[in-house]
């Protein structure tokens, strides 16, 4: 019989292994949330030991079997909003299923909602590191000049919390346009202590830093994002566009002092094939880059 709630949390993460870090996190914080509550509840309105509280709580909730059985079966029938869903595989023409898929991963990047959603991402991630940088310096200055006051502790815990806000909401950003499964709500805080221990709890709660460290990258990855593939769909767009400005408007390719300069007529559709490879491999590099992210930020987003 489990007798405390961090023994059936033990197991519960034990039967969980193998699944999402987040969806263990997840699943842990949901646990504990109910767990606590309805045992302080039972305690207040029942003559009932906490270990015979907890049995018949446990007995209403689920054993922890039970719970990691249904949070494995919830995760398998919900995914990612820009994830597809995987084709059933067929083994009748093998060869032909291989060509497709290779045609379908490369020339059907375009219509890849992932390939746009991390392209939307990193490009936006430069507006977003600004204010996540900007955030964390200013909210670091000020607490550390009004520690010397008695609103200072106050204010770095308001300071800490809006962080661990920002770092779901940032969570969900990833997973909505990365397609990487992130926590979906703040882990639990047990509210039967006293103030100062919730604030100690938070405080040193190594995701909190975890979590500022995240914020302060963001600035510097951002700005690569952001220069890097807008430069690279500029190319793009200007060797698809090249012949249309050449011959429909006169347009030069490059004008120095005056002279204008344009390229032979027998080049231009070497321009456009350019400009499309190079916007395939663009998105591609685009996709590759939000998995790459999207690992980052799970590495430091998730408590586990």
């Amino acid at each position: 019989m489990i007798k405390t709630i961090e023994e059936y949390l033990s197991k519960l993460k034990k039967e969980l292994s193998g699944c999402d870090r987040a969806t263990i996190q997840d699943a842990l914080s949901d646990a504990e949330e109910y767990l606590r509550t309805a045992l302080d509840k039972e305690m207040e309105d029942t003559a009932l030991s906490e270990t015979e509280a907890l049995s018949m709580i446990i007995e209403k909730y689920g054993s922890p079997e039970e719970t990691a059985a249904a949070y494995r079966e919830i995760e398998s029938r919900l995914t990612p909003a820009l994830v597809a869903q995987k084709p059933q595989s067929s083994d009748s023409k093998p060869v032909q299923k291989q060509k497709e898929g290779f045609i379908k991963s490369f020339f059907g990047v375009f219509t890849d909602p992932l390939t746009w959603g991390s392209f939307l991402y990193l490009v936006i991630s430069i507006a977003t590191g600004i204010f996540y940088f900007t955030w964390i310096v200013a909210g670091l200055s000020l607490s550390g000049g009004l520690l010397v006051l008695i609103i200072g502790l106050p204010f770095l815990g308001l300071f800490i919390l809006s962080v661990r806000g920002i770092g779901l909401v940032e969570g969900r950003i990833v997973e909505a346009l990365l397609g990487v499964r992130m926590p979906r709500r703040q882990p639990f805080s047990r509210r039967n202590i006293s103030w100062w221990g919730r604030y100690k709890a938070i405080i040193t709660d190594k995701q909190t830093w975890f979590t500022i460290l995240y914020m302060i990258f963001m600035l510097p990855l951002g700005t690569i994002y952001f220069n890097v593939f807008i430069v690279l769909i500029a190319l793009s767009l200007s060797g698809i566009a090249i012949p249309v400005l050449q011959l429909g408007y006169d347009i030069p390719v490059i004008y120095i002092h005056g002279i204008r300069y344009f390229l032979n007529d027998w080049v231009l559709p070497f321009t456009v094939v350019g400009g499309i490879l190079l916007g395939i491999i663009t998105l591609h590099l685009a996709r590759y880059a939000g998995r790459m992210h999207g690992a980052l930020a799970k590495a430091m987003l998730v408590r586990l």
